[in-house]
């Protein structure tokens, strides 16, 4: 199997939104819809945005937002799980993945210092 960060951050995202999409539209879900969607699709715009960087410490720094946006969507995660008991399965495969790029992205930052 090929080994694609960026692939791999783009496909997280996708799975956060169709979690997001099975939930119950209310005024608890569409607060953490919005910010879980934010949050997750940013963990792979700025790993995206690391492999273009201007230099090495724009690249940690951009590693360090993503890694950042991981950490929040882990939040988000939790709050979700509690809002929608009936999607702890779902939620928890997304928060392991979630858990899995922020570890990721702490190796890479770790090896570029």
């Amino acid at each position: 199997m090929r080994f694609d960060l960026e692939e791999r951050t783009t496909e997280f995202a996708k799975n956060v939104i169709r979690l997001c999409r099975k939930l119950t539209h209310n005024s608890m879900n569409s607060r953490l819809i919005g910010q879980i969607v934010g949050s997750a699709g940013s963990v792979g715009a700025n790993y995206r945005e690391a492999n273009d960087a201007l230099g090495k410490k724009d690249f940690a720094h951009r590693l360090k937002i993503s890694r950042k946006e991981a950490k929040e969507t882990l939040h988000w995660l939790e709050l979700i799980e509690v809002a929608n008991p009936s999607f702890k399965k779902e939620v928890k495969a997304l928060y392991q993945e979630a858990t899995e790029l922020k570890n990721i992205l702490s190796s890479i930052i770790d090896k570029t210092k």
